[in-house]
């Protein structure tokens, strides 16, 4: 029987402690234990293993020291990684003299490490990884590994000034990363005349950094280049054009205070990203070769110069939150390869082209926010890989396109904030939008039943999701770049720079639906947000709703509601956000639970109605106080007043409901934030008062 070599017990959630023995696996060469459940100090036994040439333990919950002269025993050890672990300390007596003569990539990534030994030997060490960690100070060990060509440390607390002159020792180092750091400057001595020869990655991104490092000039094979995230201000000097000698097709200067980049030339970059600054005037051209072009969340003006055509390699083309203006060149549509489009926040006009081409790539279109006219471009049906599409905040003036349920890709779906009208129908395919998490139809001139037939096959709002520890995102697989989608919350627009994939909504509000809620809405049970208020609808609220015990908003205020609120409804645990006012609801409010941490906001306007929550009581409750009434001054008939805030564990909405109170100033503990932005309002407001009022009427 041949002996073993080889042992992988990765992705098995194992718990416990490793084996004190091992037994007869003298042979064993490749050794995977990570991602489980393992824990205790490291085994003494893994020392015996002698042929042991890759050994794997990451991501597991091992803890205590580690002494670094065991593993000299190890003298065939190559690939060692223990990282995204819980150890104390890496131990090393200096006093020995030992080495590893044959490891060659050493990862050590999220073990808490706060002090590196002083001395291990490891003459051939080529990649160190000590990311995520707790370093004060760059250790002085590193600079002793001569041959190594990759080196990460970002995410740690050092501090103090640092010079990338301290890094020329290390002649075959082609990759550096110190991001996200405490330095207070990146020194240099203008005398020392020094060169990495052979770097070609450095992320200096979230370090401090005030201005352009003259040492950078000096880096004549760099090819990518990350300062994101700094204080680098003014404009871009000169002498920058000469980092890497022509070869940098990677740059990262987002997230920074630059106000001009005339003298920035385009090159053989490949990927560009100059969002969040201050830079303004026409728009930079990229170059032939571009791939991802960002340059959102800035101040350029003027028109998309017909130059734009030329760059038709374009994956990723990000101009949102601007100044621009003009039509959009029918180049951009046709090009390709390009898999997201963001053009939201700016001032475009005309008509969206109508050349998407066969076969083409684009996975995102947003066009919200902008001042589109005329009808919806039926060529998006060529759009098969299409996830997103928002063109809400338009004069877009067409009926609802159900043409587009074909496109089985299709996740968020947002027309709101435009001139849609008619009623909703079904285009008669058997399963239309499948996999839709978002559901956008609000403030338009939508008449009719509610789409009970679009709603009964949203099979993407049936099924809960698994939720991990570490949430998911919609992104698109280019460089982890994120999309962001427009939502509306009581008025206030919010940017959801990060959609999380198990947010599923829909929002049918401030139209003329009329007729019934359908029963068949209880079975959307991944459901968290539910709008369907300011419209028509009659009859009772369907008990079926209280099936959706993954909701965390429902609103369903100004509309002709009759009957009692349903007892059930009272069991939705994560429910935060209710709002039932201005109906024709009868009988006694629930109790229990959630709807005991609801206010009179939530219920008023019902004549009907009675329970604690209002001045009128109910006749088993005479003795109750009435709560105090308030008054509402919102321009458009509504206002935070309706709106009660349960104190559940809701999580979603909860995170939304956590920045309209931040940007109105309500109660400050409900302020949870996950990377929504509010909507540049002195620029970018939509005077809704004379369409609602034109709803209305």
């Amino acid at each position: 029987m041949p002996r073993l070599t080889s042992l992988d017990l990765s992705h098995n959630y194992f718990s416990g402690f490793l084996p004190d023995v091992f037994g007869n696996l003298s042979n064993l060469e490749f050794l995977d234990s990570s991602d489980n459940k393992l824990q205790g100090n490291f085994p003494e036994s893994i020392f015996t293993l002698i042929n042991l040439s890759d050994l794997t333990l990451s991501s597991n919950n091992l803890s205590g020291s580690v002494d670094f002269y065991q593993f000299s025993k190890l003298q065939n050890l190559v690939h060692l990684d223990l990282s995204s672990n819980k150890f104390i300390s890496l131990t090393s007596d200096d006093n020995l003299n030992y080495t590893i003569p044959n490891l060659w990539a050493l990862h050590l990534d999220s073990c808490h490490i706060t002090i590196f030994p002083k001395f291990i030997g490891l003459p051939n060490l080529r990649q160190l990884y000590l990311n995520d960690n707790k370093l004060q100070a760059l250790p002085k060990t590193i600079f002793g590994f001569l041959n190594l060509h990759e080196l990460g440390l970002s995410s740690n607390n050092l501090r103090g000034p640092v010079s990338l002159h301290q890094f020329s020792k290390l002649q075959y180092l082609e990759s550096l990363d110190i991001s996200n750091n405490k330095f207070l400057s990146l020194s240099s001595n203008n005398d020392v005349h020094y060169t990495i020869s052979n770097l070609t990655h450095l992320d200096l991104s979230s370090c401090n950094i005030n201005d352009f490092p003259k040492q950078l000039g000096n880096l004549q094979k760099l090819k990518k280049l990350n300062l994101s995230n700094n204080k680098i201000h003014g404009d871009i000097p000169q002498w920058f054009n000469n980092v890497g000698k022509g070869l940098l097709d990677t740059l990262d200067l987002s997230h920074n205070n630059l106000t001009s980049i005339e003298h920035l030339s385009m090159g053989n970059l490949g990927f560009l990203d100059l969002s969040f600054n201050f830079l303004q005037g026409n728009l930079p051209i990229p170059s032939f070769g571009v791939g991802l072009f960002l340059v959102s969340n800035n101040r350029f003006s003027g028109h998309i110069s017909s130059s734009f055509c030329n760059a038709s390699s374009l994956w990723i083309l990000n101009l949102s939150h601007n100044n621009l203006s003009g039509h959009i060149p029918k180049c951009l549509i046709a090009f390709p390869n390009l898999v997201s489009l963001d053009l939201q926040m700016n001032n475009f006009v005309g008509s969206i082209p109508n050349n998407f081409s066969r076969g083409n790539s684009l996975r995102s279109l947003h066009l919200n926010n902008n001042q589109f006219q005329g009808r919806l471009p039926l060529s998006l049906t060529h759009c098969k890989q299409l996830e997103i599409l928002d063109v809400g905040a338009n004069k877009i003036n067409d009926k609802f396109p159900n043409w587009l349920e074909g496109l089985l890709e299709l996740q968020v779906l947002i027309l709101r904030d435009n001139e849609f009208y008619s009623a909703i129908y079904s285009f008669n395919n058997k399963h239309p939008f499948p996999i839709l998490r978002i559901f956008d139809v609000s403030n338009n001139r939508f008449r009719g039943s509610l789409p009970t037939t679009y709603i009964k096959e949203f099979k993407g709002m049936m099924n809960v999701d698994f939720v991990s520890a570490k949430p998911d995102y919609l992104e698109n697989g280019y460089f982890n770049y994120q999309e962001s989608v427009m939502v509306t919350l009581k008025g206030v627009d919010l940017e959801l720079v990060k959609i999380i994939i198990t947010f599923t909504s829909i929002d049918l509000s401030r139209n003329m639906f009329d007729g019934e809620i359908p029963y068949v809405i209880g079975e959307l049970h991944s459901l968290k947000g539910l709008n369907l208020s300011h419209n028509k609808i009659t009859g009772p609220i369907p008990q079926s709703i209280a099936n959706l015990t993954n909701l965390e908003s429902l609103d369903l205020s100004s509309n002709l509601l009759k009957g009692a609120i349903p007892l059930p409804l009272a069991d939705l645990n994560f429910l935060e956000v209710l709002n039932l006012s201005q109906n024709q609801l009868v009988g006694e409010i629930p109790r229990g639970k959630q709807f005991d941490t609801f206010s009179q906001d939530s219920f008023e306007g019902n004549l009907g109605l009675c329970g604690f929550q209002l001045s009128k009581a109910c006749n088993h409750d005479k003795g109750k106080l009435p709560q105090p009434t308030s008054s509402s001054n919102d321009k458009f008939g509504f206002s935070w007043k309706p709106v009660a805030l349960g104190y559940g564990c809701g999580m979603v909405f909860g995170i939304f409901m956590g920045q309209v109170v931040f940007l109105t100033g309500k109660p400050k503990g409900l302020v949870r934030i996950f990377q929504a932005r509010p909507k540049k309002q002195a620029k970018k407001t939509r005077k809704r008062a004379y369409q609602n009022q034109r709803r209305v009427n």
